[in-house]
């Protein structure tokens, strides 16, 4: 009579050298992962988190617009503004391929929104779109006696722009209108004493229209 029992499995038998390279494997794939979380932690205590305003440039708006001024002809605008107010970046733009030279200044409202300014003699219309970001003409905003055109459109920045004479300024970004009336006051105090130096700006009086699209 035969047996006919099952024959048991048979097991593998592991070298003793081949299992400890495995586990010497193991082990150092564990260690440097240990490591790489180590360090990584060093990194995120030795550079805490870093408040919005620690990412605030403090440019020095008047003195930039008073380089500038040989350069274009006039002395840009570069209105004083309430506090919390500051400009991360000021500059003067060369002519392009449209043939438009233009002064442009990026403003932190206290609101950490922000509103970039854009001023020009030799502007155009193709121009003055292109910075408002082809949003169509929404209405009008009468701010410190001066009617700008307000440009917006869903789900996007709005622009005013204002044409005093042969120079153009278009304020741009997310802020509220609160800002922008308190930059485009500003701005046009400037233009008012009939120069545009550099100069003391102004508190906002603002008589809105009842065509504004957004609040």
């Amino acid at each position: 009579m035969s047996d006919s029992s099952p024959t048991p499995p048979v097991k593998p038998v592991i070298a003793a050298g081949a299992a400890k390279r495995a586990n010497a494997s193991v082990v150092g794939m564990l260690l440097a992962m240990f490591s790489t979380v180590a360090i990584v932690l060093v990194i995120v205590w030795l550079n805490p988190q870093q408040k919005a305003d620690s990412y605030r440039s403090h440019i020095d708006v008047a003195a930039v617009a008073g380089h500038a001024a040989d350069t274009a002809g006039f002395t840009p605008v570069a209105p004083a503004l309430p506090d919390g107010w500051s400009a991360n970046y000021a500059r003067w733009n060369p002519p392009g391929a449209d043939g438009v030279a233009f002064w442009d200044v990026g403003y932190v409202t206290p609101t950490d929104t922000f509103i970039a300014l854009r001023q020009s003699i030799t502007a155009n219309p193709t121009w003055t779109a292109a910075q408002a970001q082809d949003a169509p003409v929404t209405g009008t905003r009468n701010i410190a006696g001066h009617e700008w055109e307000l440009r917006d459109k869903p789900k996007g920045d709005r622009s005013l722009v204002l044409v005093s004479g042969t120079t153009t300024i278009v304020l741009t970004g997310a802020a509220d209108f609160e800002d922008f009336d308190a930059l485009a006051a500003g701005s046009t105090k400037i233009l008012d004493a009939g120069t545009t130096t550099p100069g003391a700006g102004s508190e906002a009086s603002t008589t809105p229209t009842t065509k504004d699209s957004k609040s």
